[in-house]
């Protein structure tokens, strides 16, 4: 996994230069009227930065953090910069790979990863649930992060009925 994580990141490089040709096509004071053109990328590349920096760390990484490795701003009076909701979108990207990474992760018989991504998806979705979010795409795409949660949470309930994690059968039996 660090020797994938570190080539993701050579990647990250290309992205920067094409981020630099990007600012220059258009005035910096109308980033919104030509958003549309890019929100998908941007997304995209959210997830894929947060995907790495997961692996590597297990860790939410920051907006500030993403903005940095994809070589924009994270302020909007900058210019170019990374708008919170495509950092959000690409933040639930990334809860709804960890809920598929989590089923394969057992698959490949690593019985601990999964109950560490439920913790970390536990947390984020406290995070989101404190969020005031309108009836919009981002409001959408975190409607998916309950499945997700649940779908972590089956296979956390499944390792600790058949034992094959310790923590898990700890953890969940001295709860309910």
């Amino acid at each position: 996994v660090p020797k994938k994580c570190q080539k993701a990141r050579e990647h990250f490089g290309t992205v920067r230069t094409q981020m630099e040709s990007l600012k220059t096509k258009f005035p910096a004071d109308q980033y919104y009227r030509f958003h549309e053109h890019w929100r998908f990328v941007l997304q995209r590349l959210v997830f894929l930065a947060a995907f790495v920096v997961y692996l590597e760390s297990e860790a939410l990484v920051t907006r500030e953090a993403v903005a940095e490795i994809l070589g924009i701003e994270a302020d909007r009076e900058r210019g170019f910069h990374l708008d919170i909701e495509d950092y959000l979108s690409g933040i639930l990207t990334l809860a709804s790979e960890l809920a598929r990474l989590a089923v394969n992760s057992v698959t490949a018989g690593d019985y601990s990863r999964p109950l560490r991504i439920s913790t970390f998806i536990n947390e984020l979705d406290s995070g989101f649930r404190l969020l005031n979010l309108k009836n919009d795409s981002l409001r959408k795409r975190y409607d998916g992060l309950k499945y997700d949660v649940k779908k972590i949470e089956e296979v956390v309930y499944d390792l600790s009925i058949r034992g094959l994690n310790k923590e898990a059968t700890v953890g969940g039996g001295g709860e309910k």
